[in-house]
């Protein structure tokens, strides 16, 4: 115990003085972590002595202060003078109709001043300790009243007390309590979060496929809240649980904690790309405080409101109109994220999914998957709550995975058709088919980003199969190639619905291709083929060996959602991450995205399959001549894809020539390369990021190795040290 908490201890456990004393004197001065008070001056404080006496002043130019002529005994010091100031964030804060927050002055300080490390650890050592008699590490909430907004404290070198408890003087004033006759120095630890770094802008961005991808599989986690009840009678909560959504966004960001674990599976860390930003500018989590916001009451019982409730859907188990559904949403000032989870309970999840009946879709010709349909109106009616409460022209993000992804797009366009005019992107991970023709024509609009791993059946399968016995489909004919890589090797020509319109994908296609020159050597691309050869071959996988072209429903789940090349965890995460390395690669190497060599391994693969396709072709319009049968759906299935192939091999000549810009890979964050590089710094800082994985850079052949080396000063491909300078 320090020789100021047992002076504490002592004099607070009196019970009065027997002859109060004045003529005492306290000082203190309130630093930051490079021991300078300049950020701190011109604050107004207020001290409360042992009589309870209250003394008001500002802050010097230093960040000092000093109060004379109070009677003995220590003296509680409390900052808590309202921010007044202009700034439009903090005024929106603080006047927001829903969980507006006390924001003061000393908070808005503490929020522009920096950490001394860059891992926000406590500084051992301080310049401003050598002018102390009593040094202490101290945070906002230790300073202020009203502390359910501000992060949970960290540890700390030179705590104060053991409590807040402990701080209150002898008349229950909040505060810090300083002793008398001494210069105490208050090291005030900077009020900073950590932030995934996205990108607003609608085009397409490597960075944005990364670190949704990330976003989409935390939407499995549970919200983690304690305590966990309806309603919550404690006066706070709290998000210990690890990973769950509550504690990324509620607690470990909050606080600067680095996070790189999204699911409890994992066996590597993946960390999203951070940024150092103001506490105020965090993906928010609203505070919990029944004496200050009237909707936390537990006396509302099931009607009381709760961060859980607020920010986490889970639909599960809720009775006979639970669809199953979960999501979490969040938001800062420039961006509302929301995201979808995908399967997950493969009884009540795998059923959802195969509902595969058409229902109208709003109040349109369109026609979508009924299971998805119903998740999204639960996912819409959260949101849309949300989004009442704290939507102020933010620009909406939203992700999801496989059930997740398919949600998600209804749930994008039922909020795009609504009047507030929202500004929305989507991502999405091995979606399924969620509507027909005339609703992908419909939602055209929409900015969604499909992303597919090359192995992956479910995007691929039609979602009329889901519910839907093979009578009434047309299975046409399959082909199997020869001499064609193992990932391209079947083709089922003339799938169709004969009672109703077929499902249709809607989106812009990212599609994750390995290329594979040798057993030990290869790459993968992320681009958009045209051609069903590419796009579809999982699913004429599964199709090819089923009776009729067709499986049933109990396989075709079995098969497609326990596949692990429809995990995020397993198969998307590293799939975007490698991509992101790629990219990054590839603009600073100031080169194409796909190599020379992959265009060939492609391109030689595709004209042997358009061979066989041709080939098909005419042997079947030869046997309608001979034989009288008749083969046209085949035939013109077969042609179609020779068509597709060569739009295909176009868009891959494109790739060969377009060099990477900063756009394509960061997005609205190429604008600002100074922030950029920074935390790229820590982003490239683990060791996870710093691999060399073969997948993750482009492939080489002997006689590039010599010229690229001699123009950009290494081989590409070969490891490097990352140039943070190419991007600024």
């Amino acid at each position: 115990m320090t020789s100021l908490q047992k002076e504490l201890e002592s004099r607070l456990s009196s019970r009065v003085l027997a002859c109060p004393v004045q003529g005492k004197w306290s000082s203190f001065q309130l630093v930051d972590e490079f021991g300078s008070g300049e950020p701190y001056a011109g604050l107004a404080y207020v001290v409360t002595d042992s009589e309870g006496k209250t003394y008001d002043g500002t802050l010097d130019i230093t960040g000092t202060g000093k109060v004379t002529e109070h009677f003995a005994g220590p003296v509680t010091l409390l900052i808590d003078q309202k921010y007044q100031g202009d700034e439009e964030l903090y005024k929106d804060l603080q006047t927001r109709p829903h969980y507006p927050l006390k924001i003061t002055e000393l908070q808005v300080r503490a929020e522009q001043t920096r950490y001394l490390n860059q891992n926000s650890t406590r500084t051992k050592e301080n310049p401003a300790q050598a002018c102390a008699d009593e040094f202490f590490q101290v945070e906002v909430r230790h300073l202020v009243k009203h502390v359910s907004h501000l992060p949970p404290e960290v540890y700390r070198h030179y705590p104060h007390g053991t409590g807040r408890a402990k701080l209150m003087g002898k008349h229950g004033a909040l505060g810090i309590a300083l002793l008398p006759l001494q210069h105490t120095v208050l090291e005030v630890r900077p009020l900073r979060a950590l932030r995934p770094m996205l990108s607003t802008d609608p085009e397409f961005c490597a960075l944005n496929l990364y670190q949704l991808a990330l976003m989409a599989t935390l939407s499995y986690c549970p919200f983690g809240q304690q305590p966990d009840e309806q309603p919550v009678r404690t006066r706070s909560v709290s998000f210990p649980l690890q990973p769950s959504v509550g504690n990324w966004f509620g607690d470990a960001l909050a606080k600067f904690d680095e996070l790189g674990q999204v699911d409890a599976t994992q066996t590597r860390a993946y960390y999203p790309l951070y940024e150092d930003v103001p506490y105020s500018k965090r993906l928010e989590i609203v505070p919990f405080d029944p004496d200050l916001y009237t909707a936390n009451d537990p006396e509302l019982g099931e009607d009381q409101e709760h961060p859980a409730k607020i920010h986490f859907l889970d639909d599960r188990k809720l009775g006979a109109d639970s669809t199953d559904t979960q999501a979490f949403i969040t938001h800062y000032d420039e961006l509302i994220l929301i995201a979808v989870r995908g399967t997950y309970e493969i009884v009540a999840d795998g059923l959802r999914d195969a509902d595969a009946f058409q229902v109208p879709f709003e109040d349109t010709d369109s026609k979508v998957h009924r299971g998805f349909y119903q998740a999204a109106q639960k996912a819409y009616d959260f949101a849309v709550k949300y989004l009442d409460k704290f939507y102020a022209g933010q620009k909406l993000l939203i992700c999801g995975h496989s059930l997740g992804g398919a949600v998600a797009l209804l749930l994008s366009e039922m909020l795009r058709r609504r009047p507030e005019g929202y500004k929305i992107q989507l991502y999405t991970y091995g979606a399924p088919r969620a509507g027909d023709a005339n609703f992908a024509k419909g939602a055209a609009d929409l900015v969604h980003y499909r992303m597919v791993n090359h192995n992956d059946p479910v995007p691929s399968v039609p979602g009329t199969w889901m519910n839907t016995k093979a009578g009434v489909f047309g299975a046409g004919a399959a082909l199997t190639f020869v001499n064609v890589p193992a990932g391209l090797s079947v083709f089922v020509a003339g799938i169709t619905n004969w009672t109703g319109e077929p499902y249709e994908h809607h989106g812009t296609l990212r599609h994750a291709m390995p290329v594979q020159f040798s057993r030990k050597e290869m790459s993968m691309i992320l681009w958009e083929p045209g051609c069903d050869t590419i796009t579809q071959h999982a699913a004429c996988s599964v199709a090819i060996q089923q009776k009729n072209g067709l499986p049933n429903r109990p396989s075709l789940l079995t098969q497609l959602f326990n596949a692990g090349n429809h995990s995020m965890v397993g198969s998307y995460i590293p799939v975007c991450w490698a991509s992101f390395k790629r990219s990054q690669e590839a603009l600073t190497s100031k080169r194409a995205l796909v190599t020379d060599m992959e265009c060939e391994w492609i391109e030689q693969a595709l004209q042997r399959i358009t061979t066989q396709l041709r080939s098909r072709r005419d042997h079947l319009s030869n046997q309608t001549m001979k034989h009288q049968q008749t083969h046209e759906a085949e035939i013109n299935a077969f042609a179609l894809e020779v068509d597709k192939i060569h739009v295909t091999l176009n868009r891959l000549k494109t790739l060969r020539h377009e060099r990477v810009s900063e756009k394509k890979v960061y997005g609205s964050l190429s604008t600002q390369p100074e922030r950029l590089a920074e935390n790229l710094q820590r982003w490239l800082a683990h060791a996870e990021n710093q691999v060399e994985e073969q997948w993750a850079m482009a492939p080489k052949s002997a006689n590039e190795d010599a010229l690229l080396a001699s123009i950009y000063g290494h081989v590409v491909g070969a490891p490097h040290t990352f140039d943070i300078d190419s991007i600024v």
